[in-house]
């Protein structure tokens, strides 16, 4: 890593251990190499991390679909987006919420 981004591998490791503050010519390399988000580098979950969250978010939502589907279950759509707005906010911090959860914010839902 530290060679693809040109430092060396001692200033590489003080910047993982948090000694010193990774140099914008770091953060642009980082991006310019891998693709990375540089507000998420900076900011981590604090940031969306719009390629990652957007694959994320569709599907969380082809999952949720399926499984009403399946269970026959009818909600009105602002409950459902409700649903998928509290999936992706926790999702954007940091705290992924397991399907099992989310089948029972359905059952509060449920028309």
């Amino acid at each position: 890593m530290a060679k693809e981004i040109g430092v060396s591998l001692r200033a590489y490791h003080s910047y993982e251990k948090g000694e010193r503050g990774l140099p914008i010519e770091a953060l642009v390399a980082i991006h310019d190499k891998f693709g990375s988000d540089v507000n998420w580098i900076l900011l981590g979950t604090k940031s969306a991390r719009v390629e990652h969250d957007i694959d994320a978010l569709e599907e969380f939502e082809t999952s949720l679909d399926r499984f009403l589907t399946e269970q026959g279950i009818r909600i009105k759509s602002e409950k459902r987006g409700a649903i998928v707005a509290r999936w992706y906010r926790s999702l954007l911090d940091g705290k992924e919420i397991e399907m099992e959860n989310v089948h029972t914010w359905i059952e509060l839902l449920r028309e």
